[in-house]
């Protein structure tokens, strides 16, 4: 029997998350800035990154492992990097603040580079590069996690589901979006289908006896997969080099090391670049572009990546988002207490 479902507006969900965050030990600014990325997950059908976040969010909140009433500052580092230090807060309102420096240095310099330190990333990656595309910018986003995922042949944690994000300006339209772990799938989708009592496919992951399986609660007490195999063992590396190693952020070993156990998310690395195509000398980037989508497109069956979710944000604002009712009266009894 399917699990009976609450229906919310946009709105509604968005003011239940800040009441929930703020009943947990943050300030206005914190919780909104935290509420308005899952907000806009799920209004995009991301739900593995939308309300289903939000106890986790909270319990990091009460247990002092994530700072409510973080302040960040941005640093001016060089010609073309600004650094924000995070004050051990969520990354949404540390990325909202050092955002404005960011499409400067990359308007001014041509290419530019975010580095956020001290933060805590548990929400969807697109809500980075998506608002510097539509500044005009090419964006890529990369962050890690507590290690969750072998490398290539392994079957020992090592990498964080390392995910990133890549985001391109368009003629009159929507920006180009995608935001994709290297894990096999999104850890967030693992715990879903463990929660609904779904299988998942195979190649996501290994359990503690190091064979494969289809069982998501197994693969939660085990190891997940890159996808790809070799492949996306390379990326996830490529994303652990950028995004811990380079800000100076905890590596996804360190954070797990480091892990006090409260449900939420950990401190880890962060790493967004900006480019200016008109500062490239390309003047004809936007004609370029939709002349390469056209022709992808001209191909029956073929999508742009991000078409689905552009679909949803068309839809959810009249339609609602359905919120399983457990999860409804979870983040309800927190916001209540």
């Amino acid at each position: 029997m399917a699990a009976t479902k609450v229906n919310l507006s946009l709105d509604a969900l968005f003011d239940l998350m800040t009441a929930a965050l703020m009943a947990s030990g943050a300030n206005r600014e914190n919780a909104e800035a935290t509420a308005e990325v899952m907000r806009n997950a799920d209004r995009d059908g991301c739900h593995s990154h939308g309300i289903f976040r939000a106890p986790g969010y909270c319990a990091a909140l009460k247990a002092k492992g994530l700072n409510g009433h973080a302040a960040p500052t941005v640093i001016d580092v060089a010609p073309g990097i600004v650094r924000v230090n995070a004050d051990n807060g969520g990354a949404p309102l540390a990325v909202k603040v050092g955002r404005p420096a960011l499409i400067a240095k990359a308007r001014s310099q041509g290419i530019a580079a975010l580095a956020i330190g001290d933060a805590a990333h548990f929400a969807a990656l697109w809500p980075d590069t998506e608002p510097l595309a539509e500044a005009g910018l090419v964006a890529m986003s990369f962050v890690n996690s507590r290690a969750f995922v072998a490398p290539a042949g392994g079957q020992s944690r090592v990498f964080g589901t390392n995910p990133m994000s890549f985001a391109v300006p368009r003629k009159g339209r929507p920006p180009m979006v995608w935001d994709q772990a290297s894990s096999a799938a999104a850890r967030g989708e693992i715990m879903i289908a463990a929660r609904d009592g779904h299988s998942v496919p195979e190649g996501w992951g290994l359990g503690p006896d190091g064979e494969a399986t289809t069982d998501p609660a197994t693969i939660l007490k085990g190891v997940q997969l890159p996808f790809g195999g070799y492949k996306g063992g390379a990326i996830a590396m490529m994303v652990e080099v950028l995004s811990a190693c380079m800000t100076g952020g905890d590596t996804s070993l360190e954070a797990e090391a480091n892990y006090p156990g409260h449900g939420g998310p950990s401190p880890g690395g962060h790493l967004i670049l900006a480019m200016d195509p008109a500062r490239f000398g390309q003047d004809r980037f936007l004609d370029r572009i939709e002349r390469l989508f056209e022709t992808m497109l001209a191909d029956e069956g073929v999508r742009l990546p991000g078409d689905r979710r552009l679909a949803n944000r068309a839809r959810t604002p009249k339609d609602g988002v359905d919120v399983p009712q457990a999860l409804y009266e979870q983040v309800k009894a927190i916001a209540e207490a």
